[in-house]
């Protein structure tokens, strides 16, 4: 991998799209996670020709930062740090061509952070961001061959694959049961 234009931030990496932002905030398929004071929204979307394979939306709120000029830093610090660890995505959605992460940044706190700690939180989140996009397509096609490779050679049905123990049948199961529904 060459060094040159692994560390830039183009216009084309920012998401403009009113239809992009309105599927990553008000779509169904959007996922979400925090690590305080920051928190990314991410889905996956169709890559077009030409597009790149990650893109951004950088937000501070105005009830945490009043002026502008402490909003504008913070959009800066969160581009900087961006800008230094988005390889972790670009990896994580290489090896599907077809398609792309659109990601929001944004800022839940009411006071500045060192830029070296922002740069720690957003690389955390963007590992964790990268783990899930490399595990959810696995995880899918992974459920239904699991599903057929649970029958037992009994004719019994087989447990879920999420539970812990196997359930008892017995009519006294329901009364011991962790979760009663009410």
């Amino acid at each position: 991998m060459s060094v040159k234009g692994t560390f830039t931030l183009s216009k084309e990496e920012r998401i403009c799209s009113k239809k992009l932002m309105e599927q990553l905030f008000n779509g169904g398929t959007a996922r979400s996670m925090s690590s305080f004071p920051l928190r990314v929204v991410f889905t996956t979307v169709e890559r077009q020709p030409g597009q790149p394979p990650a893109s951004i939306i950088v937000s501070v709120p105005k009830r945490h930062f009043k002026h502008a000029v402490d909003r504008n830093r913070v959009k800066r610090q969160l581009r900087e740090a961006y800008r230094h660890h988005k390889q972790l995505l670009v990896e994580a959605v290489a090896d599907t061509p077809q398609k792309a992460i659109a990601l929001s940044l944004i800022w839940m706190d009411g006071r500045h952070l060192p830029s070296s700690e922002i740069d720690h939180k957003l690389q955390n989140l963007l590992t964790r961001t990268a783990s899930q996009l490399s595990a959810t397509p696995a995880s899918s096609s992974s459920v239904s061959p699991d599903s057929s490779t649970l029958a037992s050679t009994d004719g019994s049905t087989p447990a879920s694959p999420d539970s812990t123990s196997a359930n008892p049948v017995c009519c006294d199961s329901v009364a011991t049961s962790p979760n009663p529904q009410k």
